[in-house]
């Protein structure tokens, strides 16, 4: 947790005051017992259930000893006993929260099934049950709180990172290849650290007053050791006759657990204000089957037939086949939902359970891609995602995120690699790489956080860089600089680039191809000179007429295509794109057309291609 967040704590009145109280019940753990244990062990029998006195501020006990310095004394054993069972608790819940991560998915269900049942029962009960199996005394209380505290602990866990793992610097380190452990270490526990010591913090306080409670049960610590638990429990004895005994400890129990529950509030209300208060902007300082269409240089790079992926109950890439040569460069345009996304992630192995990819054909580098090594994909597949802000942990300075690479992959020492890394910031003309490669990522503007991920997928020596809109976030002008900057990368390497995006000018300026997607499967590809003047399928020139540009009569209402984009769960028969086509027939509601290519190699999955649709012939409505 960042040092400017506990001193915003401290700053308000709350926070400060339970700051306090919690650094006096410290440091009273620590000296307590070296200033006042002679005076709290003391037995002196003329001095039996004697009152508050100026003597004795709380009081005797049975045997005459001093309650007030004991209850000094016994801070030491209440907070370590607290502390331990905290830790035990805390460890426990990262293990079981991080089960998915570290087990795999389905004994990660498992576990998380068994974390559900545990949370349901209240947490006293858990404890209790726990005291029975590790038996009485201080080491068997601690196990049974810290195992009690662990399910709640666990569930918090689990929610945090499964958060955190959606995120795409996640998805770049196991592009790259990091390992579990190196993953949860590196990545994603620095990342939910912050609610997971705050809520550590929280517990102590319960857990304080869980280990009174099992010591008054005299299920705890037991005599001649003494907590405050156990104080409490001697003084119940008398405590109609002399109820100073009692209270002293009831007191300190109360006011310790409560410092801590409030500290941690504190911290926790903190965090969210600041989490939740808005932010300055950013200123941007062999030949292939009829269905395959033919890559450049007879060797493909990336080679995809069939490709195929399902969840449960829907099919959102249905058969697309592809190949990209040395240094092509290939669009990948259609609505929003439509496959292209699905597909890049597929292609990066980053499909999870209970998502399924199958392929006739699916190889890279002339290997199937399934069996290709991570070291290959680390160095010769580079992925650049959408959002840039996601693509970096914001934990980590960018130049150590790049390093990581090299070291991983390529054995280079820490210092080689960190140069590597300001060499590559130097490759995509950011200014001050030095100085840049040891910020964080918060400290970059969303065109330099883009550019620092394509140096990310340059720390290799990429054959392919699949972008997934990677313009989408930021200006015209950074913009194009980006795809400038892909361009010269394409250009000095011979890089394959599959870029998807919606925007169709960009696909124009920097592809070769234009593969066109509708509900799942490619329905045009074709080259990218000729988009805007031999686009056959309905679904091609309905997307080149809905976007507006100079000549765009701004008078009249934008030109939208009719009806909904396809959902996968519930496809039509026949076309997918029949309900929404001017140009639909029986034939096409009935039977979905091949993907097939002319002789030029035109490819078209449409029974009545369009040579000429016009868009007066799409329907015209309010631009949404």
């Amino acid at each position: 947790m960042r040092k400017s967040k506990w001193l915003a704590t401290l700053r308000r009145p709350l926070g400060a005051a339970a700051a306090a109280v919690v650094l006096l019940v410290l440091l009273l753990a620590v000296f307590a017992p070296i200033l006042w244990s002679d005076k709290a062990s003391a037995l002196d029998t003329t001095q039996i259930l004697r009152g508050p006195s100026a003597e004795h501020w709380m009081g005797t006990d049975s045997l005459g000893r001093d309650i007030f310095f004991r209850v000094l004394v016994a801070t030491r054993l209440s907070v370590e006993l607290a502390a331990a069972a905290t830790a035990i608790g805390v460890v426990a819940g990262l293990l079981l929260g991080t089960a998915a991560v570290l087990l795999g998915k389905r004994l990660g269900r498992f576990v998380s099934a068994v974390v559900d049942i545990a949370v349901a029962f209240p947490g006293l009960l858990l404890a209790l049950f726990f005291a029975v199996i590790f038996g009485v005394g201080a080491r068997g209380s601690v196990l049974a709180i810290g195992l009690a505290i662990a399910p709640a602990f666990a569930r918090l866990t689990r929610t945090l990172v499964a958060r955190v793992l959606a995120l795409d610097y996640v998805a770049a380190a196991r592009i790259v290849g990091v390992r579990r452990f190196r993953l949860l270490g590196r990545h994603i526990l620095p990342n939910v650290a912050e609610p997971l010591v705050v809520n550590a913090t929280i517990t102590t306080g319960s857990t304080l007053l869980s280990f009174a409670g099992l010591s008054f049960l005299g299920l705890g610590v037991q005599s001649p050791d003494f907590d405050w638990g156990r104080l409490l429990r001697d003084g119940l004895d008398g405590l109609y006759i002399h109820p100073a005994g009692a209270l002293a400890p009831a007191v300190a129990v109360v006011v310790a657990g409560l410092a801590f529950s409030l500290f941690g509030e504190a911290v926790a209300t903190t965090i969210g204000q600041a989490a939740g208060s808005p932010r300055r902007p950013e200123l941007a300082p062999a030949s292939p089957p009829a269905d395959v269409a033919p890559s450049a240089g007879g060797h493909p790079v990336l080679a995809v037939e069939g490709l195929r992926v399902t969840f449960p109950g829907v099919n959102p890439v249905r058969g697309v086949s592809f190949s990209l040569g040395r240094g092509e460069s290939v669009g990948v345009v259609g609505e929003s939902g439509s496959g292209k996304s699905v597909t890049a992630l597929a292609l990066a192995r980053l499909i999870e359970d209970p998502g399924q990819v199958h392929a006739d054909r699916l190889e890279f580098l002339g290997k199937p891609l399934p069996e290709a090594d991570r070291r290959t994909l680390g160095t010769s597949f580079a992925m650049v995602f959408q959002d840039p802000m996601t693509s970096f942990n914001p934990t980590q300075r960018v130049g150590a995120q790049l390093a990581e690479v090299a070291r991983y992959h390529q054995g280079l020492p820490r210092g080689a690699a960190f140069a590597r890394a300001v060499d590559r910031l130097r490759a995509v003309r950011l200014p001050g790489a030095a100085r840049r490669a040891r910020q964080l990522p918060h400290e970059f503007s969303g065109g330099m956080r883009q550019r620092a991920m394509i140096g990310m997928g340059l720390m290799g020596t990429p054959a392919l860089i699949v972008a997934d809109e990677p313009t989408t976030a930021l200006d015209v002008t950074v913009q194009r600089r980006v795809l400038r900057l892909l361009a010269d990368v394409r250009e000095a390497d011979d890089v394959a680039i599959l870029l998807i995006s919606h925007d169709m000018g960009v696909i124009r300026q920097l592809c070769d191809r234009v593969l066109v997607m509708y509900a799942g499967r490619i329905v045009e590809d074709l080259p990218a000179a000729e988009l805007t003047s031999d686009a056959r399928h309905p679904y091609t020139r309905a997307l080149l007429a809905a976007v507006p540009d100079l000549t765009t009569d701004r008078d009249e209402p934008l030109a939208v295509i009719p009806g909904s984009p396809a959902d996968p769960a519930e496809l039509p028969e026949g076309c997918a794109f029949a309900p929404r086509c001017p140009f639909a027939d029986a034939q096409c509601t009935a039977e979905d057309p091949p993907l097939v290519a002319d002789t030029a190699g035109h490819r078209t999955a449409c029974w009545h291609p369009a040579e000429a649709l016009v868009p007066e012939q799409l329907q015209v409505g309010e631009a949404r």
